[in-house]
């Protein structure tokens, strides 16, 4: 007779073929008495060998659900947290590699029984490029100091590509918002609602995980900055109370710069082709130079995306 998992990891999937098989690797070495789980990989309608992959897993409790079609982040996870079968409920992107007590970590921090979130923080990993040495790498430290600082109030803004909640939590709260149509604040929009109804959250440092995924040029994480700037007008639209204000360009010549580059980047074309062209003077300039280009580009960028998404919905209250 089939035994059900202790916990459930749902991985939500884009052409991840390159990225899932050192997902599975770390999966596969979890310490030895680690709680029974199970792995559940949605493919998120592009099969660009993925499903193959999958299919020819033998060490893992693996199963994949194959969406037809792109359905975006909020559905693949929806799919996934429904179909679970563990009481312990874990979202782990595609992009990460995990410690070998990654599991018994997120299981044990669910022992007492109590409502909670729990966060498992990542540190971002990148490639020797001149992006990485101008502006990845000092971010990446500073974004991993800031998780393990942020005070208890604060936590649910952590909710992210590592967290872990309970099925009967699962069943309180609800699905993740299928409003969130671009890259990011669905899992911050998450931690908040439980933040709202009273659980606390909590960051387990044991299970802190390689995020191999970062954006690797100035391009890419300009254009997430847009898109994100666009999920954050939407999130403080739906969550009008919660304590995150309108995004700043700041003051000062810096502030003025900010919204002279956002002014300039009012679609994901125009981001692109100014943030390529960061891009290219990176190899050519000192770093202290080239980091400001870089913070400048995602600043501006994140400031013109929350700007055309208030425009096209609505002010924000």
């Amino acid at each position: 007779m089939a035994v059900d998992p202790v916990a459930s990891i749902i991985v939500p999937s884009y052409r991840g073929v390159d990225r899932l098989p050192q997902l599975l690797d770390s999966l596969a070495a979890q310490k030895g008495g680690t709680p029974l789980f199970e792995v559940i990989v949605v493919v998120d309608g592009v099969d660009d060998g993925s499903v193959a992959l999958l299919e020819n897993e033998a060490r893992l409790d693996l199963r994949s659900i194959v969406f037809p079609e792109n359905r975006g982040r909020v559905a693949a996870l929806n799919a996934g947290f429904e179909a679970a079968r563990g009481d312990v409920l874990i979202r782990c992107d595609d992009d990460l590699v995990v410690p070998s007590g990654y599991v018994a970590s997120h299981v044990d921090a669910h022992a007492s029984g109590d409502p909670v979130g729990v966060v498992g923080p990542t540190r971002d990993i990148h490639a020797p490029s001149a992006y990485a040495r101008a502006y990845g790498e000092d971010a990446a430290r500073k974004s991993y100091a800031h998780v393990l600082s942020r005070p208890p109030a604060e936590r649910w803004r952590l909710w992210a590509a590592s967290c872990s909640i309970t099925k009967s939590t699962w069943e309180s709260i609800g699905a993740y918002d299928d409003r969130y149509k671009a890259y990011g604040w669905e899992d911050v929009d998450y931690g908040y609602r439980l933040h709202s109804a009273g659980l606390p959250i909590e960051v387990v440092d044991a299970a802190t995980a390689q995020h191999l995924g970062p954006a690797p040029t100035a391009r890419a994480r300009s254009i997430k900055a847009f898109e994100a700037g666009g999920a954050r007008a939407t999130f403080r639209r739906l969550h009008p109370e919660a304590p995150i204000g309108a995004p700043s360009a700041g003051i000062g010549l810096w502030g003025a710069a900010v919204r002279l580059a956002a002014s300039c980047m009012r679609s994901r074309r125009a981001v692109e082709r100014r943030a390529g062209r960061v891009d290219r003077l990176l190899p050519l300039v000192p770093r202290p130079i080239g980091r400001k280009l870089v913070a400048l580009a995602v600043e501006g960028a994140g400031l013109a995306g929350a700007v055309r998404s208030t425009d096209e919905g609505g002010t924000p209250r």
